[in-house]
């Protein structure tokens, strides 16, 4: 592999996703008393490593329809117009503003998180799991984790039920976790 960019791991160029390698999941609170977990399976994602972290950017998309919790009448009611409304607005995109090095492999990304139409600001903490060469082919890959938390209202997915002893069924706060595998620039 050739020399890396000042403050990240990675050589400069344009890195894919791998997408059979990676997640993007999401957690809610169900009644305050549990979690419910879903995943999204059909999405996007390029890494513009620049010659600084300046100047290096992530560019997301989701295809808002793929999303699964393991519950079909759940996931349809998600593709509604009480949450997703995807019809209207089949993906939710995300373009980061700035990453910073934190120490120790450890980075935070800043972006521009829009779902419908409300785009907003977010905040990822971003953990480096080093690079590997793939046996199979040779492809160089690099790998990474990214963590959030977002409030769904924020984007107007403001749909709820209010519990009898106060409180409402599903939790404002959303978890974002990712699990990221990208193949280096080719050639």
């Amino acid at each position: 592999m050739t020399t890396t960019t000042p403050s990240l791991p990675l050589a400069p160029g344009t890195w894919t996703l791998d997408p059979v390698h990676c997640t993007v999941e999401f957690t809610a609170r169900h009644m305050a008393i549990s979690k419910v977990r879903g995943r999204f399976h059909h999405f996007d994602a390029t890494v513009q490593i620049g010659e600084s972290l300046e100047t290096s950017q992530v560019k997301a998309t989701v295809d808002l329809s793929s999303v699964d919790t393991n519950n079909t009448d759940r996931d349809n009611h998600l593709r509604n117009s009480d949450f997703f409304n995807v019809e209207q607005n089949p993906q939710m995109t995300f373009t980061s503003t700035q990453i910073t090095d934190v120490g120790d492999g450890n980075y935070q990304m800043v972006g521009d998180l829009t779902i419908g139409s409300v785009t907003a600001s977010e905040t990822f903490d971003l953990t480096f799991n080093g690079t590997e060469t793939f046996p199979g082919d040779g492809s160089f890959h690099a790998g990474f984790e990214a963590t959030a938390t977002i409030n769904r209202n924020d984007y107007g997915v403001d749909f709820n039920v209010p519990l009898g002893a106060g409180g409402f069924v599903i939790s404002d706060k959303i978890g974002i976790e990712l699990d990221i595998q990208l193949l280096a620039p080719q050639g």
